[in-house]
């Protein structure tokens, strides 16, 4: 699916998911993949050069401190019913494909912020030859997840963990994984702590293993919506439930997994524009869909 620079408005495809925003999906969206990201119109400019006043450290601190309890809460409402499952990412990322292809090969697998299992358990359900670690940040989630009914520890652990903290290597041999994931969930981390959990990850990817990611990027329309009172900082904005969410440029992304020893594979922008003409609503969305690689030569641990 890589772009060459020549054309980088190729690629065009369907795609149906949703990440954690509320925005409807009206009609099934068209997205293109660029090395580009989406231009702002003159008053979307105003509107966020005008939004200078960030959250107050006192705030900001207990937003912190309060991050688990806050996603705890969101899966308490929510439970499984908020997200749809991740049936696009095999069509994505040709990574999760390999064990279709060659029936004696195993991929290991860690997907960092599983949620409740949208994307592991698709791919469990096409019973791919794999083993899944899966971590998320909030124990209410891990439980909906040991609860599903694919759910087997002969193929997948699940496990509570904060990447930021947590060693990784208490769950997860060192050097173990083929291939891990973050998808929707850099953004939920706090800036000064996404490097950290870049770390952790590093640490128990094989040499030669990939970080697949995808999430939201600059100007995208959730960034757009937010109001007076939201941001925590530079594209750092917190939501009504007290989640919190960044919005990456493809550079700023890049700069973050090259400092902890990635190399960069692919790193490009995905626009998707949702169209209702009955009530005259564009939609435009931004993500930044990424392939990291560790250097086949180890460089600590």
């Amino acid at each position: 699916m890589a772009l060459s620079k020549q054309d980088d408005t190729a690629n065009v495809v369907l795609s149906g998911e949703e990440p954690k925003d509320g925005l409807p999906c009206l009609i099934p969206p068209v997205q293109r993949k660029t090395y580009t990201g989406r231009t702002l119109n003159e008053k979307e400019m105003e509107k966020l050069t005008g939004d200078q006043t960030l959250v107050s450290d006192f705030k900001q601190m207990k937003l912190e401190k309060e991050a688990q309890k806050n996603w705890d809460l969101f899966y308490k409402r929510n439970t499984t019913n908020f997200f749809k499952d991740r049936h696009w990412t095999t069509r994505e990322f040709e990574e999760l494909k390999v064990c279709l292809e060659f029936e004696a090969q195993k991929l290991v697998l860690l997907e960092a912020g599983c949620g409740v299992g949208n994307f592991i358990f698709p791919l469990l359900e096409e019973d791919l030859n794999i083993f899944v670690y899966a971590c998320d940040f909030s124990t209410r989630a891990v439980e909906f997840v040991k609860e599903h009914s694919l759910y087997c520890t002969e193929r997948c652990s699940a496990f509570q963990c904060d990447l930021t903290k947590d060693d990784l290597r208490g769950n997860v041999p060192v050097g173990s994984v083929d291939v891990a994931t973050l998808i929707f969930v850099l953004s939920a981390i706090h800036p000064d702590k996404m490097q950290q959990a870049l770390d952790n990850i590093y640490r128990v990817l094989k040499p030669g293993g990939i970080i697949l990611f995808r999430d939201y990027g600059l100007y995208d329309h959730a960034m757009m919506r937010f109001k007076a009172g939201n941001k925590l900082g530079e594209n750092f904005y917190v939501r009504q439930d007290g989640t919190r969410s960044y919005f990456f440029s493809k550079e700023l992304l890049a700069d973050l997994f090259r400092v902890v020893g990635f190399e960069s594979v692919t790193n490009e922008y995905v626009l998707r524009e949702t169209v209702n003409k009955k009530e005259g609503l564009c939609v435009p969305r931004v993500f930044l869909q990424s392939k990291f690689r560790r250097p086949d030569q180890l460089q600590g641990s």
